[in-house]
């Protein structure tokens, strides 16, 4: 059995608060057993203050954002995660600062999975929400590799949203991905009760939905509290092949922990329906790479009506 553990948590732009806090989570989670431990997009140097954008241009309705530290991967706060991490596999978000091609500086929101050993994996986020491209440029691929644990696969909160990042890491191989997430509440019509915010519904559906899609275990941590404009819907868990959620934390702080049985969970639940097995990629190529239809314009685009 593998106990693994997903965190929900507020970081913050101090770097030493958010070591400290993370070195805090990694002895709690050996304490709990856990063999890997996944902590939040950002948790090194927090996430964006806000969201939002018109074309290429900051929204100016939104504060200005503040950016998080860049860190380069073969720098000391990559070596300290390491050090933190010694045998337990440790997944965390950053900013990381690398070259271009050009021979200049990108950043990107990058995620790192990690032991004393070694860096076992580095996935850059694809999809950018509502503007993230004026921070980070974007990553260009998903793949599983290999880890004490098992052969694991990377996400970065928006990703859940789209079932082929998922279906390319199953593909892949991967048994088990782990989705860090800085996943706010909706910012318009927000609920009272954070459990009841549509945002969070559908965090947690998707969530649920992507483990049943490829039957795959599914750990998923994610920013909590309150940052610039953002308030995060907590919610890490850790799901099954089968979409049940064996742990969750609520909307608040906390970390959810759970024993999983990684090849014998997988073996029974791709024992008689097996979804990658039963796909029919010659039915919908070409479906993959079609350019959806534009949206329909607003109704008062097109009869005038509701103009100021």
């Amino acid at each position: 059995m593998l106990t693994v553990a997903a965190v929900s948590a507020g970081f913050s732009r101090d770097l030493d608060a958010c070591f400290a806090q993370v070195e805090s989570l990694v002895h709690e989670a050996r304490e709990r057993g856990a063999g890997l431990l996944a902590l939040p997009e950002a948790a090194i140097g927090g996430y964006l203050s806000t969201l939002g954008s018109r074309g290429d241009v900051a929204d100016p309705t939104r504060p200005s954002r503040s950016q998080p530290p860049a860190l380069r991967l073969d720098g000391p706060e990559v070596a300290r995660l390491r050090a933190l991490a010694g045998d337990l596999v440790l997944c965390v978000g950053l900013c990381e600062l690398a070259d271009d091609e050009q021979g200049g500086e990108v950043r990107y929101n990058t995620a790192v999975c990690l032991t004393g050993d070694a860096v076992l994996g580095v996935y850059r986020k694809v999809h950018q929400p509502l503007g993230e491209h004026l921070s980070y440029a974007a990553g260009s691929g998903f793949g599983a590799f290999e880890t004490p644990v098992g052969r694991i696969g990377l996400q970065i909160c928006y990703d859940k949203a789209f079932p082929e990042a998922a279906r390319a890491l199953a593909l892949d191989g991967a048994q088990l991905v782990v989705s860090m997430s800085a996943w706010p509440a909706s910012r318009t019509g927000a609920a009272p009760v954070l459990a009841d915010d549509r945002w969070t519904h559908r965090f947690d559906l998707l969530d649920r939905a992507r483990a049943l899609d490829n039957q795959l275990f599914w750990v998923a941590s994610n920013q909590a509290g309150t940052f610039g404009s953002l308030r995060y819907v907590g919610s890490a868990k850790v799901v099954d092949p089968g979409g049940a959620v064996l742990a969750h934390t609520g909307t608040g702080p906390g970390t959810a922990v759970a024993a999983i049985d990684l090849h014998g969970g997988l073996a029974a639940a791709r024992g008689g329906m097996y979804h990658l097995r039963d796909r029919r990629p010659d039915a919908y190529g070409a479906a993959l790479s079609a350019v959806p239809a534009p949206l329909p314009e607003p109704v008062w685009e097109r009869t005038g009506a509701g103009r100021a």
